[in-house]
């Protein structure tokens, strides 16, 4: 048994019990430079700092006391470790910090600290590292790193710890154990899957369109934002980008259930006109590229601000906004309905009702059409999210403007021709039921409470399933 033990203590710190080993995880972003610290202590190193963390010397440390003491020392190791970004230097920030012991040796515990740090800094061409914390000690040190939303050169620095986060030591590295405690890292471009909220906002940005017309334009998005990662960027490459950004956003607003099924609920609702949809897809270009700027300010400020979780919470208001609509011409289907001169009024806009009535309709229309739009382009596209911030990453913001202004152009223009062709079709079908009177007419005059109910549906859907993300 007592083999047993002995050799599961070496297994666990075979460079011996008075070591202190490091790990560093860098993960390097456009506009945000993280790092994992881990800080491993061996039986007696822990020992000897237990009188630092348990101040009020009862003989055992308290969650409190462990709190504190994680706090404090990673506030060290933060000024400990010299961060240079594009040859300036830049303050580390500890966010969540711990301290736990763990069973060692001869009845002894061993101690491990977890800082994670982050510094908010647009990243550009290099990144450098120098741990100095706690350099008179003897142990194992390594550095990983990891680009999200850039491509790093190679630097012989492995994105993978060696050992599971000093966890577990490869034998054929402890003759010559790591003692890495600087690294610099040059970026070589943005990657194609290139992410600044994490995983899941990429995975919100993709086409999910089915057969050889979604393949075509992941293809397209994959050359696209190689083009606008590429470290050189020429006249002939960036009016390529532009045309690729409109072709790309309006295949984005073929993805199902991007607010076609609304346009076409609401436009036919309330007998829509053709100018109707001109001002509905007007509406969502504006409305969409200053949500992509916006957002994408916003996640370049605050480095705890998760994209994913911004894109959630903006399609909750979405989906209320396109509640509330519904809820209106609901009510306004059901008035006309009520009304001897509803059935005038959905067909002449204003037949025999007065100016005054009719000024007012109009103002509800036209608010009505401007909350469409701007809920069909509130939610900022991810992959317009992902070539802003990547373009000024790079430097290139102003290119990165005109790309998200050329996505939001491509994907209006999709919406409006398919508002003008509802819209067609709509008045065509108004047609039918007024020269056949029966059962087309019925249904004719209960499509408005329809579409409606359709409407407040759609965008109760959409709350929920946002809220459900968000939370």
């Amino acid at each position: 048994m007592i083999a047993l033990a002995v050799a599961a203590v070496v297994a666990l710190h075979p460079l011996g019990n008075f070591t202190v080993n490091h790990h560093n995880g860098l993960e390097v972003r456009p506009g945000q430079v993280r790092s994992t610290a881990v800080v491993d202590y061996a039986e007696l190193p822990a020992l000897q700092s237990a009188a630092l963390v348990d101040t009020d010397h009862s003989g055992g440390a308290s969650t409190a006391e462990r709190a504190a003491y994680a706090a404090a020392t990673c506030g060290e190791l933060a000024r400990s470790q010299r961060l240079v970004v594009d040859g300036a230097s830049v303050p580390w920030r500890a966010g969540r910090t711990s301290f736990e012991y763990l069973p060692g040796q001869g009845g002894l515990r061993t101690g491990r600290l977890t800082c994670e740090l982050s510094a908010s800094v647009r990243v550009s061409s290099t990144v450098s590292l120098t741990d100095s914390f706690l350099g008179d000690k003897l142990g194992w040190r390594e550095i990983t790193a990891v680009g999200t939303g850039l491509r790093l050169a190679p630097s012989g620095v492995p994105a993978d710890s060696p050992t599971d986060v000093l966890r577990t030591y490869p034998e054929d590295l402890l003759d010559d154990p790591l003692d890495q405690r600087s690294v610099t890292l040059r970026v070589a471009g943005v990657s194609p899957e290139a992410d600044r909220g994490g995983a899941g906002l990429q995975a919100a940005g993709g086409f999910g369109l089915p057969g050889p017309l979604g393949d075509a334009l992941a293809s397209l998005d994959r050359t696209f934002t190689g083009l606008v990662g590429g470290r050189s960027l020429t006249v002939p490459l960036g009016l390529l980008a532009i045309l690729l950004a409109v072709v790309l956003g309006a295949g984005h607003a073929l993805i199902p259930g991007h607010g076609k099924t609304i346009m076409a609920a609401y436009l036919a609702g309330r007998r829509g006109r053709p100018r109707d949809a001109l001002v509905v897809g007007a509406t969502v270009t504006a409305t969409h590229t200053a949500g992509v700027l916006v957002v994408g300010l916003l996640i370049s400020l605050f480095s705890s601000l998760a994209g994913e979780s911004v894109l959630s919470w903006l399609g909750l208001v979405s989906g209320l906004l396109l509640a509330v609509l519904g809820t209106r011409l609901f009510i306004s289907a059901l008035r006309n309905r009520k009304s001897p001169l509803g059935h005038g009024h959905g067909h002449g806009h204003g037949h025999g009702h007065g100016h005054g009535h009719g000024e007012g309709h109009e103002r509800q229309d036209r608010a009505g059409l401007l909350g469409l739009g701007i809920a069909g382009g509130l939610v900022p596209s991810p992959s317009a999210l992902i070539v802003l911030l990547g373009a000024a990453a790079l430097g290139r913001t102003w290119f990165g403007v005109a790309l998200v202004v050329a996505y939001g152009t491509g994907m209006a223009a999709t919406l409006t021709a398919t508002g003008l062709l509802l819209v067609k079709l709509s008045t065509r079908l108004t047609r039918l039921a007024t020269t056949r009177q029966g059962l087309a007419a019925r249904l004719a005059g209960l499509t408005p409470v329809g579409t409606a109910t359709m409407i407040v549906v759609l965008g109760g859907g959409l709350a929920l399933r946002s809220l459900t993300m968000a939370l």
